[in-house]
């Protein structure tokens, strides 16, 4: 079986803190971060804690949902543990 996860990506420059993308994820793995742009607008960032359950699974809502399209989902392979092998 093979699990898909994500990598978020923002383009900074386009970001203008609409937080529809962490207002909406549906897996609520964005908050907004201390960082900010050269507007001073805080981007969001990837907050994930797998113990809870709440992991960014690239299901690509953020990237959908962005009217700047400052963000988009990279995703990453992981191997199960029978793959490790």
């Amino acid at each position: 079986m093979k699990i898909f996860r994500g990598e978020i990506h923002v383009i900074k420059e386009r970001c203008k803190q609409c937080r529809l993308c962490i207002n909406l994820c549906p897996t609520q793995v964005l908050q907004e971060s201390e960082e900010v742009n050269e507007k001073g607008y805080h981007l969001p960032e990837l907050i994930e804690e797998p113990e809870k359950g709440k992991i960014c699974v690239a299901c690509g809502f953020c990237q959908i949902i962005c009217p700047e399209y400052a963000i988009w989902v990279e995703e990453k392979k992981e191997e199960t543990p029978t793959e490790k092998k």
